[in-house]
This record gives structure tokens, C-alpha cells and sequence, in this order.
């Protein structure tokens, strides 16, 4: 039974971040009033090296351990939001959980719709991906995401592969979103369960990212991408998460292909909950931070 902080969390999440996504004209006001980027907080900085640059016109932040000397694994992290939503503190908090365990975490902030859409943010993250290898050993890198940059860690590791780079150590998946289309049948018995996401607001965003492009390509839908030569892969979902179905079909085509898949379904746990503070969430994080040390 899911503790009593992810109850109180469900009926929160019900009246506060579920409305925001369940009718057409709460999605399009989203859509129209997404933030631009967020900084580190400040609670971040005391423990933690943080350094800006910008690659291609976009900030990436750099996340170090302040003792310790050079980290010799890294991270790419990408985080979530529907492809509107900017970093939030949750995300920085994980980031910094991360960085403790001696690595390096990059953190990409790639452009958000309706400004920005996916052919802008592949091309981006790769040209980090190759910075980030030039440092570091490929097989000493993991990329990372949650949500919408879940989705996109999949794609991006979909396309270093296909353009013949080293392929990652590792990617750690938490609650992607990998197919942009939400057509899976199975969403519509999740979705009265699932207290945050809704499928309509979801098609919105799609719509926004994709910028007129077929949803289903793999750039967008990473679920209908080549799974052939992708790193280990760790993924974190609940059985309460609109993405469930899509993301046991994408685990079920990563083992096909002969990808060493460890996925993790909580009980009755609801979106991103390895973010969230909860009993669940943090033995899913302890968990990740493992996986890290390990590289």
C-alpha cells in the first residue's frame, strides 16, 4: 500500500497540477504562459561547483562536488515539464543528490515550445553529448531524464548511436515520455487513476513540440525508434502514470534488441515520484545514486 505521504500527495496533486492539463483551454493557457529559464537555487550553491556556458545560444550548467577533486563519471541530465515547463527545484535538488556521489552533471536547458520545438533541441543536445565525451569516457557517462526529458534522453541515445558515437554507459529513465502520440488504448484505464497527467494536455504540448511534424517519428515518439546497441537502461514508472503502457512497450522492444533493461513499477505511485518527497521516492533515488556510483 503506497504510504500515507503519497496519499496526501495524490489528493494535492489532484487539486493543484491536474487542472492545469485536463481541459483544451487550461493546456493552451499553459502553453502560452511557459516560463523561459530557471537559474540553480540558491540553496544548490553552498555545497556544489555550478558553472554556466552557453552551447549553441543555450545555457548548460555544469554541477560539481565541491570536495574531491575531477569527477571521473558524468551525467547529462535533462529534465521535465511537458516540453513547456522549465527546471523546477525538485529537478535542481536531484541534480545536486547526483553530483554528490562524486560526478559531474550537466544540465542542458533546451529551448521550450511554443518557441522552440524538437529540431532545434536533438542537434543541441548532441553537441553536448560530444563536449561531455571529450571529457569523459563514453562508457563513464549516463544519460538522464524524467518525463519529457526522459523521452528525450531515449531519442538522444537513439541518435549518438545512429551517428556512429560512442554510446553511453548507462541511461536512467524516470517516467518517460516516449510516444508523443498518447494513441495507446491502455492510457484510457490509467488516466482516471493517474492525479496529474491528463491526455488532452499532453497532445497539446506534443503538438507544440513536434511544430508540425509527424508525432509518431522517432525523435519525438523514441518508442518507434531503433532500440539496437543502447546502453544499459534503468526506468522508474508507477502504475498510476499515464506513461505506463508506453513505457512497458518501450522496455518490451529494448529487451528484443538485446538491451539489458531494469525496470522498476511502483504500486500505485503516480508520476516522477524518484522526485518527489516520499518514502517511495526516496528509495527510488537511492536506488539511481547506486546505479551512479557504479559507472
Amino acid at each position: 500500500m503506497p504510504s500515507p505521504s503519497v496519499r496526501a500527495l495524490n489528493l494535492l496533486l489532484r487539486a493543484t497540477r491536474k487542472p492545469r492539463m485536463a481541459t483544451e483551454r487550461a493546456a493552451r493557457a499553459r502553453l502560452a504562459g511557459s516560463e523561459g529559464i530557471a537559474i540553480p537555487p540558491a540553496l544548490l550553491l553552498p555545497g556544489h561547483v555550478v558553472r554556466r556556458r552557453e552551447v549553441a545560444g543555450r545555457p548548460v550548467y555544469t554541477v560539481l562536488p565541491k570536495r574531491g577533486g575531477a569527477p571521473e563519471r558524468a551525467v547529462l541530465y535533462l529534465h521535465g515539464g511537458a516540453y513547456v515547463g522549465p527546471i523546477t527545484p525538485w529537478h535542481w535538488w536531484l541534480v545536486g543528490r547526483m553530483a554528490d556521489q562524486g560526478t559531474r552533471i550537466e544540465v542542458a536547458l533546451y529551448g521550450l515550445a511554443p518557441e522552440h520545438t524538437h529540431r532545434e533541441a536533438l542537434p543541441f543536445l548532441e553537441r553536448v553529448y560530444r563536449e561531455l565525451i571529450d571529457a569523459v569516457p563514453a562508457r563513464r557517462v549516463a544519460l538522464a531524464g524524467d518525463s519529457a526529458g526522459g523521452g528525450l534522453a531515449l531519442a538522444l541515445a537513439q541518435r549518438v548511436i545512429g551517428a556512429g558515437l560512442p554510446a553511453p554507459g548507462r541511461s536512467i529513465l524516470v517516467s518517460p515520455w516516449v510516444d508523443a502520440t498518447m494513441t495507446n488504448p491502455e492510457i484510457a484505464e490509467i488516466e482516471p487513476r493517474d492525479p496529474w497527467l491528463a491526455s488532452i494536455g499532453l497532445r497539446i504540448s506534443a503538438e507544440a513540440w513536434a511544430g508540425g511534424d509527424d508525432p509518431s517519428m522517432p525523435e519525438l515518439s523514441p518508442l518507434h525508434g531503433s532500440m539496437e546497441g543502447l546502453p544499459p537502461t534503468d526506468v522508474y514508472v508507477g502504475t498510476h502514470d499515464l506513461f505506463l503502457p508506453d513505457v512497458r512497450l518501450a522496455c518490451e522492444r529494448m529487451r528484443r534488441a538485446g538491451v539489458r533493461v531494469d525496470l522498476e513499477e511502483a504500486e500505485g505511485l503516480f508520476h516522477v515520484y524518484p522526485l518527489v518527497p516520499c518514502p517511495e521516492g526516496r528509495r527510488a533515488r537511492d536506488r539511481i545514486l547506486r546505479r551512479l556510483r557504479g559507472l
